[in-house]
C-alpha cells in the first residue's frame, strides 16, 4: 500500500507561465523526494507600467510518503 500527500506552493518567473511550473518544480524537488505529479491550480501575472513583469502559479505537488520504520514493523506483525 503506497499513501500520497499533495501540498501547495506557489512560484514566480520574469521569463513565462512554463519557466515558473520548472522552477516551482525543482525546487520543491530539493526537499522533496518521490515527486508525482503537479496541477497548476492558478495562473497570474504581475503587472508594472503597463506590461507583465513576473509570471506567478500556484501548484499542487503530490508525492508518496515513504514507510517509516515504526510503520513497516508494524505491517509485519499484522
Amino acid at each position: 500500500m503506497s499513501v500520497a500527500k499533495v501540498i501547495e506552493i506557489i512560484s514566480s518567473s520574469k521569463k513565462n507561465f512554463e519557466d515558473a511550473v520548472a522552477q516551482g518544480v525543482a525546487k520543491a524537488a530539493d526537499s522533496l523526494h518521490d515527486i508525482t505529479s503537479a496541477w497548476v491550480k492558478e495562473q497570474s501575472v504581475k503587472v508594472t507600467d503597463g506590461k507583465i513583469s513576473e509570471y506567478r502559479v500556484n501548484l499542487k505537488l503530490t508525492f508518496v510518503l515513504k514507510d517509516t520504520p515504526k510503520a513497516a514493523k508494524t505491517k509485519k506483525s499484522k
